[in-house]
C-alpha cells in the first residue's frame, strides 16, 4: 500500500499536540559482520524517501544537521540525487559513486495511526450494600467511594524505519523500527530519533560509547 504524499508531508511537518513527542525503538537488526563503524573521513548521504522534492530536501537538510552536530561528514541525498532519477537504480548508483559518498542513512515512513485509550472509571473504595440502609451509614460511604473518570486519550504513533547502509559495501549495517508519540515539531523530531538512533548505535557497538 503506498502512502500519500499527504500523510508523508503531515508527519514530516510541524505536528500541533498537547503532549511532547516520545520516541522509541521497538525493532533493531545489527549486521553481525558490521563491527564498530568508523564515521571518521567517511562522507555520509541522507535520504528522506518522499516523493515529492520540496518536502524532501527541507526534511534532508533537517536530518543532516543533527548528524553533523554528532561530527559526521553528512550532505543532503537531493543535493547529490535530483528526484527525477531516484527510479532509476544505475543512475543513481553512478550519481552516488561521482559524489564519492562512503554511507547512507535513509528514512521511510511506516506507518501514522491514531490510537485511542478508552475512558477509565476509578473508585477509591467500596463498602457493602447494608450502607444504604441510613442516612449517616451512606453518608460515610459515598463520600469514602467518589468515582473519578479518566476522560479517553487520543495519541498519534508515528512509525519510522531508519536504515544504514555501507555503500563501499553495498551492506546494511544496522537497522531500527521507531515509534513516536504525538511529535510536536519535525525539528525535535528528528533531534529525538537521531538521540535515540546513536544510544542503540553506541550499545551495538557500531559507534564509540
Amino acid at each position: 500500500m503506498k502512502l500519500s504524499v499527504a500523510v508523508l508531508m503531515a508527519v514530516l511537518s510541524v505536528c500541533a499536540s498537547s503532549m511532547a513527542g516520545s520516541t522509541k525503538y521497538v525493532s533493531i537488526y545489527q549486521n553481525p559482520r558490521a563491527g564498530q563503524t568508523d564515521f571518521s573521513g567517511k562522507k555520509v548521504v541522507c535520504f528522506v524517501i518522499i516523493p515529492a522534492e520540496e518536502l524532501r530536501s527541507a526534511r534532508e537538510e533537517t536530518v543532516t544537521a543533527e548528524l553533523e552536530k554528532r561530527g559526521v561528514d553528512a550532505i543532503p541525498g537531493y543535493l547529490i540525487l535530483p528526484r527525477q532519477l531516484v527510479n532509476d537504480r544505475e543512475k543513481s548508483k553512478e550519481f552516488l559513486k561521482k559524489a564519492g559518498v562512503n554511507l547512507a542513512v535513509l528514512i521511510r515512513l511506516l506507518g501514522d495511526e491514531t490510537e485511542t485509550s478508552p475512558a477509565t472509571v476509578i473508585s477509591t473504595g467500596w463498602y457493602t450494600q447494608p450502607q444504604y440502609a441510613n442516612f449517616w451509614g451512606y453518608w460515610n460511604y459515598s463520600w469514602s467511594s467518589v468515582t473519578m473518570i479518566e476522560p479517553p486519550r487520543t495519541d498519534r504513533v508515528i512509525t519510522l524505519e531508519t536504515l544504514i547502509y555501507s555503500i563501499d559495501k553495498d551492506e546494511l549495517l544496522w537497522a531500527g523500527r521507531s515509534e513516536t508519540t504525538n511529535p510536536k515539531d519535525i525539528r525535535k523530531f528528528v533531534q529525538e530519533l537521531a538521540k535515540e538512533a546513536g544510544k542503540s548505535l553506541r550499545k551495538a557497538g557500531l559507534l564509540p560509547k
